[in-house]
C-alpha cells in the first residue's frame, strides 16, 4: 500500500489529510501546521483557481486571520466595505453606508468585514502553509475512503490509484463535497430553482464606474450588481438575474448576455464589458450534512452546510468551522486530549450552521422584498448577526458553569439551534459579562514587561489555551497552572487592575489593564478592591471555556485536564509552534 510523502511523526503516516484548498481547508491545515502536526492538503484542481466568488471575511473570521498571523495582509489587500449606490430604470435613487454607525469598540477591534478577492485571500494563506513547510498537493482527486480495521487509520485511494494512510480526514472539499459522498452523508434541504443569478468576474472600461460604490440596479423585470474588486484596476464583481427563453427557462452566462444585461439596467452600453470570465450560475441551495463526522472523518465548510449567499456568510461559516476543529484535533494528536474532545465539533458546528442557514434564508426574504422597492438593496441583508462576533457555544459540554437543562442538545437535522442573540454583542452596549461558552472579548492593555500597549487578544494569538488571572487572589492558581501545564500548550496571563501598585512578578504573561477596559469586558470589576478574584479559561478558539472564582482551583484543573490532560507532555508530543507575528 502507498504511503505518506516523508511528513510523519517517525514514519510516512500523516496525521491529516485536508481535502480541498479553499479557505476553509487551508485555515484548518494553517492552525494544524503551527501545531507541529503532521498535515498535507489536496485539491483535485490542476492550479490554484483564480475565482473572486466570496466578498471577503467577516468581523470573526478577520479575528480568526489576525490570530493565524495574516490579518495585516489580508487587510492590506482589501478594502473596507462599500456605500450601496442603487439604480431605478437606469437612476440613481438611493445611496446606503450599511456600516455607517459602526465602528471598532474596546472589545471588537474589528466591527465589519472585508472586501477582498478570495484567490488572494487563498493566496495569502497558501503563503502563510508554505512557511510551515507544507504545499498544497493538487491535481489530487479522493475517489476512496476506507477506515481501517484497526480502528487507527484511515486509508485513502486517489484518482491516480495511489492509496495512502492517514490518523484523519477532513472534507472541505465543497458543496459538491467527494469526501461527503463516499461516506454516504445525506445533505438534505431545497434547491430554489426560481431562484438564480449569473455571476462573473468582468472589466470594465476605465473610468465607466465610480469604484468607490457598489452598484446595484434593481428593475422590475431584472437586475445588475457590480462590485468593484480590490487590487485590481478594472476588475469588478457581476451578477444578475439570468436572461430567460421564451418559455422563462434561465439562460446559461456569457460575456455577450452579460453585454445585453448591462445595456438594459443601467446607462452603460454593453461594450463598457470588455471581458467576462469565471462565469457561473447560482442557484440558492440551503442544505446540511446529517451529521459532520464519521469516524476518523470529517466535514466543514460548504462540504457541511450550504445557505444563500444573502450576508455573506458561507465562506466566513466555513473558516469558523475550521478553526473550531483545528485545536481540537491539535490537542487529541499531541496526546493531552481523549479522543472524546472530538466529539464537541459536531455538539457545537451544527446549531451554529443551522442557525445560519434560517439567518441567510431571512436575509433573504427580507432582500427580495426590499429590492421591489425603489432605493431598496442587499443593505437589507446586513445585520449585526452577519458579523459572526455574536456567534457563541453556550449549550456545549465544553461550556462549564451553563445549566445544561435549559438546553437540551440534539443531533437532529431540525434540532432547535441556539439563536446568536444569545451572547452578548461586541460593541453594542449589551449588559451582563460573557458567559462560558461566548467569543472571548478583545480588550486594550499594556505589557507589563515592556511597557508596550498591547491588547487581550494578542495575549490569545497562537495555539494556546489562555488561563486569565483577575484580582489578587489569582496569583495562586495561576502558578500552579504554569507549572502543571505549561509545557502542554497553556499560556497563564495575570490581569492587573489599575489600582494593584508593586512589582510583577512571576511564572506567567502580565498585563495591566491601565483603562479597566479588560475588567469590564470579562464582568469581574465586583473583585476590585478585595483580595478574592476571578479566573477565565479560554479556549485556542477564543471562545470562553470556564469562568471561576479564584478559590475554586479544582474546576481551573479539572477543566484543563479535559482539554490538556495530567499536564506533562506525552512522549512524541508535537513541539507547538507558534505564528510569526507582526507587532
Amino acid at each position: 500500500m502507498g504511503m505518506g510523502m516523508g511528513m510523519g511523526m517517525g514514519n510516512d503516516l500523516a496525521d491529516v489529510l485536508v481535502v480541498g484548498a479553499g479557505p476553509t481547508g487551508l485555515v484548518l491545515a494553517c492552525d494544524l501546521a503551527r501545531r507541529g502536526a503532521a498535515v498535507r492538503i489536496v485539491d483535485r484542481s490542476p492550479a490554484p483557481p483564480r475565482t473572486s466568488r466570496a466578498k471577503g471575511p467577516n468581523a470573526r473570521s478577520l479575528e480568526v486571520l489576525d490570530d493565524l498571523g495574516v490579518a495585516d495582509e489580508v487587510l492590506a489587500a482589501g478594502s473596507d466595505p462599500l456605500p450601496m449606490l442603487k439604480y431605478r430604470d437606469r437612476l440613481p435613487v438611493a445611496e446606503t453606508d450599511p456600516w455607517a454607525d459602526s465602528a471598532p469598540s474596546p472589545d471588537a477591534p474589528y466591527d465589519r468585514g472585508r472586501l477582498v478577492a478570495q484567490w488572494r485571500l487563498e493566496e495569502i494563506l497558501r503563503d502563510r502553509l508554505a512557511g510551515y513547510g507544507v504545499r498544497v498537493e493538487l491535481g489530487r482527486e479522493v475517489v476512496g475512503l476506507t477506515e481501517a480495521a484497526d480502528g487507527r487509520h484511515v486509508d485513502v485511494t486517489f484518482a491516480e490509484g495511489r492509496r495512502e494512510r492517514v490518523r484523519y480526514v477532513v472534507g472541505c472539499d465543497g458543496a459538491h463535497s467527494s469526501v461527503r459522498k463516499l461516506l454516504g452523508i445525506g445533505f438534505e434541504g431545497t434547491t430554489a430553482e426560481d431562484q438564480v443569478m449569473v455571476c462573473g468576474d468582468v472589466d470594465l472600461a476605465e473610468g465607466a464606474l465610480d469604484r468607490t460604490r457598489w452598484h446595484q440596479w434593481f428593475d422590475e423585470d431584472g437586475a445588475v450588481m457590480l462590485c468593484p474588486i480590490p487590487g485590481t484596476r478594472t476588475g469588478w464583481w457581476f451578477q444578475a438575474g439570468p436572461e430567460r427563453d421564451g418559455r422563462g427557462r434561465p439562460l446559461a452566462p456569457t460575456a455577450d448576455g452579460f453585454r445585453r444585461l448591462l445595456a438594459r439596467h443601467t446607462a452603460l452600453p454593453g461594450r463598457a464589458l470588455t471581458r467576462a470570465e469565471l462565469l457561473s450560475t447560482y442557484r440558492v441551495n440551503v442544505r446540511m450534512a446529517d451529521r459532520f463526522r464519521a469516524g476518523r472523518v470529517f466535514l466543514a465548510g460548504d462540504a457541511a452546510h450550504v445557505h444563500a449567499v444573502a450576508g455573506g456568510l458561507g465562506m466566513n461559516t466555513g473558516i469558523q468551522d475550521a478553526f473550531n476543529l483545528g485545536w481540537k484535533l491539535g490537542l487529541v494528536l499531541a496526546g493531552h486530549a481523549g479522543a472524546e474532545l472530538l466529539d464537541t465539533y459536531e455538539e457545537e458546528r451544527i446549531p451554529v450552521a443551522a442557525r445560519t442557514l434560517d439567518l441567510t434564508s431571512e436575509r433573504l426574504r427580507a432582500t427580495l422584498e426590499a429590492i421591489r422597492r425603489p432605493g431598496g438593496g442587499l443593505d437589507a441583508a446586513i445585520t449585526p448577526d452577519t458579523t459572526g462576533l455574536g456567534v457563541g457555544y453556550r449549550w456545549s459540554s465544553l461550556a462549564r458553569a451553563h445549566d445544561k437543562a435549559s438546553r437540551p442538545y440534539e443531533t437532529s437535522r431540525h434540532a432547535e439551534a441556539p439563536r446568536h442573540a444569545e451572547a452578548p454583542r461586541p460593541g453594542d452596549g449589551s449588559p451582563g459579562s460573557p458567559q462560558p461558552g461566548d467569543r472571548a472579548p478583545d480588550a486594550p492593555c499594556v505589557d507589563a514587561a515592556t511597557g508596550a500597549r498591547t491588547r487581550l487578544h494578542r495575549v490569545f494569538a497562537g495555539p494556546r489555551t489562555t488561563v486569565l488571572g483577575f484580582g489578587p487572589g489569582s496569583a495562586a492558581v495561576l502558578r500552579e497552572v504554569a507549572a502543571a501545564y505549561g509545557d502542554t500548550g497553556v499560556r497563564t496571563c495575570r490581569v492587573y487592575a489599575p489600582y494593584e501598585g508593586g512589582a510583577r512578578s512571576g511564572p506567567e504573561t502580565a498585563v495591566d489593564d491601565d483603562e479597566g477596559r479588560a475588567a469590564a469586558a470579562y464582568g469581574t470589576e465586583a473583585f476590585s478592591d478585595t483580595h478574592t478574584g476571578t479566573v477565565i479559561v479560554v479556549r485556542p478558539d477564543h471562545h470562553l471555556g470556564l469562568s471561576a472564582p479564584a478559590d475554586d482551583a479544582g474546576s481551573v484543573h479539572a477543566y484543563l485536564r479535559r482539554l490538556h490532560g495530567a499536564g506533562r507532555p506525552r512522549n512524541g508530543s508535537p513541539a507547538l509552534v507558534d505564528a510569526a507575528r507582526k507587532g
